[in-house]
């Protein structure tokens, strides 16, 4: 099996919603997912009147299987109106 570059778009509840409170806590539960070390990305990116999204993107080994079940968790974090995953890429090289 190869591995995946995964793409997770995380939108805050509101434009007040701490972006680098969510991004740590996000983090945590990628790395218990799909384990330390891997090449992360993080992007801001802006939506409008103020509100920005958060992408987080990471890699995993295809053996953990769907990166489901990671956006789900990080949805379910205070301030976080919706996590999902928009982009999924096998890694070639």
């Amino acid at each position: 099996m190869g591995v995946a570059i995964v793409t997770v778009k995380i939108m805050p509840k509101s434009p007040d919603t701490d972006l680098k409170k969510i991004e740590k806590e996000a983090t945590k539960l990628i790395d218990k997912f799909a384990g330390k070390g891997g090449d992360r990305k993080t992007e801001i990116i802006p939506i409008a009147f103020g509100l920005s999204s958060l992408n987080m993107i990471f890699v995993l080994n295809e053996s953990k299987g769907s990166p489901d079940p990671v956006a789900e968790q990080i949805a379910k974090l205070k301030g976080v109106q919706s996590a999902e995953i928009v982009d999924v890429r096998r890694a070639i090289g």
